[in-house]
């Protein structure tokens, strides 16, 4: 008799640790399951703020303004030697292009007077040209109230100021008038 007791009880464990396996098998797929859907929720919302990230910026393609050209008298002993010089604005925006359409009978005048002050040596050389589109782009900036090239006073101060303030400086002295391209340039 005793020998059937023992047996009996042997099958009743059975069951409980199957049940019990169960139990535990199914709590692991719920959680494996409840992993895999934080997973794949959270990698949809980063995939829209990626999208977003690494789209390319808006490209803001530039207006270009062109000026009649313009024959000066320069600066050289004698004062026989001339230029004819062709310039292209190449500017932020319709906008600006507007802005200095409404101002260019003066930034022509300051043109004019910028070109005469150089000699054609000076303009000869690659540094020249580059100095004199340099002070053009300074001379349209300043009708529209813009400022150009920083001067060395604004340089040395925007190296002292704190990195904070560094982004806000350079937006504010961001300039309306991108480049001065130079479509003819004769001297004689």
């Amino acid at each position: 008799m005793s020998a059937k007791p023992p047996a009996a009880a042997a099958p009743a464990k059975e069951p409980a640790k199957s049940k019990l396996v169960l139990i535990g098998a199914i709590v692991v797929v719920l959680i494996v399951l409840a992993a895999a859907a934080f997973l794949f929720l959270n990698s949809r919302n980063h995939e829209g703020d990626e999208e977003h990230a690494s789209a390319p910026p808006a490209v803001v393609v530039p207006t270009f303004l062109p000026l009649e050209n313009m024959v000066v008298n320069l600066a050289d002993p004698g004062g026989d030697r001339f230029v004819q010089i062709g310039i292209t604005l190449e500017l932020l925006d319709d906008k600006t292009a507007g802005m200095v359409k409404q101002y260019l009978p003066s930034i022509r005048s300051g043109v004019l007077l910028l070109v005469s002050q150089r000699s054609s040596e000076e303009l000869l050389a690659r540094e020249g040209k580059e100095k004199l589109a340099a002070d053009i782009r300074e001379e349209v900036s300043r009708p529209l109230g813009l400022s150009g090239a920083t001067s060395a006073r604004k340089q040395a101060d925007e190296e002292s100021a704190d990195e904070e303030e560094r982004p806000r400086r350079r937006q504010q002295q961001q300039n309306a008038v991108r480049r001065v391209l130079f479509s003819s340039f004769i001297i004689q």
